[in-house]
């Protein structure tokens, strides 16, 4: 390892530790440590550093001296590791290896002020990074080669908005993250995936962060769009992150899958793709919707006449009234089913999160019925799942 990466190492392994993650191996096979987790413990009045090894399913924990510590942190990155997160009280510190060998180093100082105690203040915290899943000043391959961050891990101003969606996407995933299956591979699939800056989020998070034996499937109809994704895929040795071009109305290339994601499917191929996660028992469905135009030609009320007598007005009620529909439906069907807010995305302004998780009670169909009775709408999701 380059000298500033070593002096970095022997710096940060102190009593001011956080932790420490290595991830993204430079080969994967049966039985390899996929990622490592050390942090400081106190065993016996003595200061040391439990390091846990991640083996496919297995965990491995071991104790080690500061030195210790250090050689072996050093040693994961010289001959296995591509990446190190050095997280301490004071300071962060990224260590980057690339595909030739080249090794970056980026620390970051944590900005703090400290009030005099002749005041009475509290040390605080001044200008805080806020704690996102994925750090600032850390370089993560993906937002490297998409534009987000430069190699430094700095985030590029103009995509700073894309930065806080991505980790505000993978807030969504811890949340759910206890639902997925743990003693086998998770599967996943993004419908329409665009240029895929959340599938790749997630992918890192649940396998590299976490340690976890996820494979995931990227569609969408855009060919180049979906050859530039798998390049990057394979570049990264992301053996189970796979991109392949489709329609999701007409996707049959899985019996199951434990979580779909649905990001801005236009229209009605948001409810294909619930549809078809319903159908597959899938156990967590998050899904932004988007262009919801087909109830905007269907519904009528006299009541809300005044109302639908405004086009941009009677655009808003469909759109709310269509994931107001898909939600009820998904509780007729088994999930525990909530809607959020989530951050706006690039070029729309639709920031409404559908989340569902399978659960062992269902819902009341009635109500749905009047509704849309009551409206004259014949929704596509009503007709796919027959209620």
């Amino acid at each position: 390892m380059e000298v500033q990466a070593e002096e970095t190492v022997r710096n940060c392994i102190n009593q001011q530790l956080i932790r420490v993650i290595i991830s993204n191996p430079r080969e994967r096979s049966e039985g390899s440590i996929s990622k490592v987790k050390m942090r400081p413990v106190l065993i016996n009045g003595e200061i040391r550093y439990q390091g846990t090894e991640y083996i496919g399913s297995r965990v491995i924990h071991k104790n080690y001296t500061d030195s210790e510590a250090v050689e072996y942190i050093l040693r994961m990155m010289k001959h296995s590791f591509k990446q190190c997160e050095i997280a301490c009280k004071d300071l962060t510190a990224g260590i980057l290896v690339s595909k030739k060998g080249k090794v970056t180093v980026n620390v970051r100082k944590n900005q703090l002020r400290q009030i005099s105690m002749e005041q009475g203040g509290p040390l605080l915290q001044h200008n805080r990074t806020k704690n996102y899943i994925l750090k600032e000043g850390i370089p993560v391959p993906f937002l490297i080669d998409l534009g987000v961050m430069n190699k430094k891990g700095d985030i590029v101003k103009s995509r700073y908005d894309k930065f806080r969606q991505i980790n505000r996407f993978l807030e969504f995933i811890r949340d759910v993250e206890s639902e997925l299956p743990k003693n086998r591979e998770i599967k996943i699939i993004d419908f329409g995936c665009g240029k895929s800056y959340l599938t790749f989020a997630v992918y890192y998070y649940l396998h590299e962060v976490k340690g976890l034996d996820v494979s995931i499937t990227g569609l969408d109809l855009k060919k180049d769009v979906i050859d530039k994704c798998n390049r990057l895929s394979n570049s990264y040795g992301y053996d189970k992150l796979i991109f392949k071009p489709g329609d999701i109305a007409e996707y049959t290339g899985q019996d199951s899958i434990d979580m779909v994601i649905t990001l801005h499917a236009c229209d009605t191929a948001t409810d294909h793709a619930l549809y078809k996660a319903v159908s597959w028992n899938s156990k967590v469905i998050l899904s932004v919707p988007c262009c919801q135009h087909e109830l905007n030609k269907q519904i009528h009320n006299e009541l809300l006449q005044p109302v639908f007598n405004y086009g941009i007005l009677k655009e808003r009620m469909a759109a709310l009234m269509t994931d107001a529909i898909r939600a009820e439906v998904l509780k007729i069907k088994g999930y525990r089913t909530d809607i959020l807010e989530f951050i706006d995305m690039e070029h729309t302004p639709k920031n409404l999160l559908i989340r569902a998780v399978r659960s062992n009670e269902t819902g009341d169909i009635q109500p749905l019925r009047r509704m849309v009775s009551e409206f004259g709408a014949a929704p596509s999701i009503i007709r796919l799942f027959q209620i």
